[in-house]
């Protein structure tokens, strides 16, 4: 089994660091070009899209699909999770302050390929046998690919979006929450494990209704916790925000503390730790996203493109960055928990990465009420995470088995998360980031195929599919 995740993580790591990497930072840089900067163009009237008429309760969401605010707010779910607590961290201490620069710029070009992949959706969208409305990346694959290359392309899609997210992704979320509570609260993890698993299971039977009604209202109060509490870290270390923002402009160039040769190394270090943390992240031109995006009631595919945008600006410019300041400001990372990236926990050399960074970071604010305020936030985002993670998957069951396949479906999914809380089984893990990596190559293959007809959504054309 050991030997199997070491495999697997090499495999990932490569992927993910040698192709993954440039794919995705390359398709948000075309699609920026070919839509004209779409993200500045655009973003003021995306933004009055999103907050003009913000409502924590709109329309009901059935068959007919989801508000244009809660199919946002389901894709937000899914984007601000874990990565925005521990993989920033996770970056900071990798690549330096410099990682969030590559961040925030990934995410600016990002923001231009979830546009193009929120159109696509919307212009594929389909109304199936029971007259509920569907769509996602299956159904632009197979535009873009006519015959059996599509039916491959979308099914292989389908098939590792499942496995990446519905099973082994929701199993890694629900290790988080787990842990966490554990080491807060004392909690038993078999405990949180039956408590996430019912509270999920509820959610997911009420079907697309119940998970756009819980959306909707989580999302926007998970948000609006988390930075209330980093904006009080901030104003507690307010002297020292200014130089938490000029380290991560200087040191995204010039490193100062290392010099010669090896400062290049710690140069690119920094673009790999926060181009691919902050695409991760975002999860834009990954194709998770676009399954709620499709369903969303628009007057045209450009609409819901624009409040795509808005989902990748919250996630990276806004919770990430304040988790990077509060990182930052707090000076955790300073060298008092010893060198090599190793706390000193009763005398013993543990990592000190991922959460440990943040609750620490809290702490210093909050006492010992941090660690337990980073272990409530990631409650909220996990579990957010696990209810879009399940819904995307799902659109996905019923692409390749019908709506006779959701029920077993769920239930395994419940079953997942569940055994997921009790063990942190690492080939799991290295899987799921596995299988995140293959879903995107088909979904950027399709999308730069069809890169001309996103070129005219940005231009506000009619566009033929």
């Amino acid at each position: 089994m050991d030997k199997a995740a070491k495999v697997v993580d090499q495999m990932s790591g490569f992927v993910w660091n040698n192709i993954l990497l440039f794919v995705l930072l390359g398709a948000g840089l075309y699609f920026t070009v070919r839509t004209g900067f779409v993200q500045i163009r655009h973003f003021g009237r995306a933004w009055n899209r999103v907050f003009g008429d913000f409502s924590l309760s709109g329309s009901k969401a059935g068959k007919d699909g989801m508000s244009s605010f809660q199919a946002l707010a389901t894709a937000i779910a899914a984007q601000v999770g874990t990565g925005n607590i521990a993989g920033c961290a996770t970056a900071i201490v990798g690549g330096g302050p410099g990682a969030i620069f590559w961040m925030w710029l990934a995410a600016f070009f990002g923001m231009a390929t979830i546009y193009g992949e929120a159109c696509m959706a919307q212009a594929t969208k389909i109304v199936d046998k029971n007259g509920e409305v569907t769509g996602g990346p299956v159904y632009y694959i197979t535009k873009a690919f006519k015959g059996g290359f599509g039916k491959f392309l979308a099914a292989f899609f389908s098939v590792a979006i499942i496995l990446a997210l519905g099973f082994m992704g929701n199993m890694v979320q629900s290790n988080s929450i787990s842990d966490a509570f554990k080491t807060a609260f004392g909690i038993p993890a078999w405990i949180i494990g039956i408590a996430v698993a019912v509270i999920a299971a509820f959610i997911f039977l009420g079907g697309i209704g119940r998970i756009a009604s819980f959306t909707e209202k989580c999302v926007p109060i998970m948000a609006a916790l988390y930075l209330i509490g980093g904006f009080i870290i901030l104003i507690i270390n307010y002297k020292n925000v200014p130089g938490a923002f000029a380290s991560i402009f200087t040191c995204a160039f010039n490193p100062a503390a290392i010099a010669g040769g090896a400062g290049g190394i710690v140069v690119r270090e920094a673009i790999r730790r926060g181009v691919s943390r902050g695409l991760f992240s975002n999860e834009a031109g990954m194709g998770s996203t676009p399954h709620a995006h499709a369903i969303a009631k628009v007057d045209k595919p450009q609409d819901q493109g624009e409040v795509a945008m808005i989902g990748v600006f919250i996630d990276t410019f806004v919770v990430l960055t304040m988790t990077a300041l509060v990182i930052l400001s707090t000076g955790v990372l300073d060298g008092r928990y010893g060198s090599n990236n190793e706390q000193i926990v009763d005398g013993v050399k543990k990592a000190f990465t991922g959460t440990a960074v943040a609750q620490a970071a809290f702490a210093d604010g909050f006492s010992s009420i941090g660690p337990k305020f980073v272990a409530l936030c990631l409650l909220f985002f996990a579990f957010s995470t696990i209810i879009g993670w399940y819904f995307f998957a799902r659109q996905n069951i019923k692409y390749l088995f019908g709506d006779k396949a959701i029920v077993p479906f769920t239930i395994i999914v419940v079953i997942c998360i569940f055994c997921g809380s009790l063990l942190k089984v690492d080939l799991v893990w290295n899987l799921s980031d596995l299988f995140n990596a293959l879903m995107v190559l088909p979904n950027i293959l399709a999308l730069l195929f069809l890169g001309g007809k996103i070129a005219k959504f940005a231009k506000g054309d009619k566009v033929e599919m």
